[in-house]
């Protein structure tokens, strides 16, 4: 490939690149390690229609964003993450739809030797069908068996190797040998852009109603601190207006000085029997609306007894 051909696909995936920034509001950056062509493929079939996957070398995809942030500032915020074997996955929709997408297209693979384990590996007790000429390759990791039936048996689980830590070469063997592909790969997520902000994935996980909490929380504390040292703000404002109504009120109670709204309290005040018989009526009401089907009951009672035995014409 000449260096005008290079020159060209660097200006179509620079166009590209600033198309989609510009068409879709939401982008993951997605770590790429150990998937392979025919996986992303896959992934890309599972996405369609709902998101763009854009690949791309890092020193090219930096120069691209350095480029745009003149007239995009807030692109500045995906620079820090554009490191390590990355790719862009742009999209419209639901960012915890797309994201469960994105990581649920994963494949069981086998342990490799130098691998950092994303998981704890077990090996599990049981007959592992392996002739006792290969027992002193599990003594060498610790591994405890027997011989059962002519064949090597493990004894008890043995927790082989540990998140995080590299998979040692006699590991690898050993899995292999017991056909054991203990991990998964596919994308992960290592950040989320969305409307101008950048924040980890995990940030989705929380839900609607927590948000919303913490909100509630924070405007609590906001008004205490205002009415505290008497700086009014929104949130201190209506609890500002009710106390200061309250206060009008007592004065109001406490002297000779009266308004609409307290003439009624300072009636209560002054004749708590006036709300007693308000209440009274009320209630008998209640209990005549109660009797009256009674006595319309026993009227009708009356009457049949009245009529019984007595014909038309007697």
């Amino acid at each position: 490939m000449s260096k005008g051909d290079g020159r060209v696909k660097k200006e179509e995936y620079f166009v590209k690149l600033k198309g989609l920034l510009e068409e879709y509001r939401s982008i993951f950056i997605v770590n790429v390690d150990n998937v392979g062509s025919n996986q992303m493929h896959q992934i890309r079939v599972a996405l369609r229609s709902q998101a763009v996957v854009l690949m791309g070398k890092n020193t090219m995809v930096r120069r691209a964003l350095k480029g745009l942030t003149s007239d995009y500032p807030q692109y500045e915020r995906l620079m820090p993450h554009v490191k390590g074997n990355v790719g862009f996955v742009f999209t419209n929709d639901d960012l915890k739809e797309i994201r469960d997408v994105i990581l649920s297209n994963r494949v069981r693979a086998p342990a490799k030797a130098g691998a950092i384990a994303p998981i704890d590996v077990y090996v599990p007790a049981g007959n592992t069908g392996m002739e006792p000429g290969k027992t002193s390759f599990f003594q060498a990791l610790g591994v405890p068996t027997k011989i059962a039936r002519g064949t090597i048996e493990i004894i008890n689980d043995v927790h082989l190797v540990h998140a995080g830590n590299k998979v040692g070469a006699s590991e690898a063997t050993l899995l292999n040998m017991l056909n054991i592909s203990p991990f998964t790969y596919g994308l992960t997520v290592t950040q989320v852009y969305d409307a101008g902000t950048a924040f980890p994935p995990n940030i989705l996980d929380i839900e609607e109603s927590t948000l919303i909490g913490h909100l509630l929380s924070g405007i609590k504390n906001v008004a205490a601190i205002s009415l505290q040292i008497g700086f009014p703000t929104i949130a201190s404002v209506p609890h500002s207006l009710i106390n200061g109504y309250k206060n009008v009120l007592a004065v109001s109670v406490a002297t000779e000085y009266t308004f609409p709204g307290s003439e009624k309290i300072k009636a209560y005040l002054a004749d708590p029997s006036a709300f007693a018989i308000e209440v009274a009526p009320v209630a008998g009401e209640a209990a005549t609306a109660d009797a009256a089907p009674a006595a319309v009951a026993a009227d009708d009672d009356d009457e049949e007894e009245e009529d019984m035995g007595f014909g038309l014409f007697d």
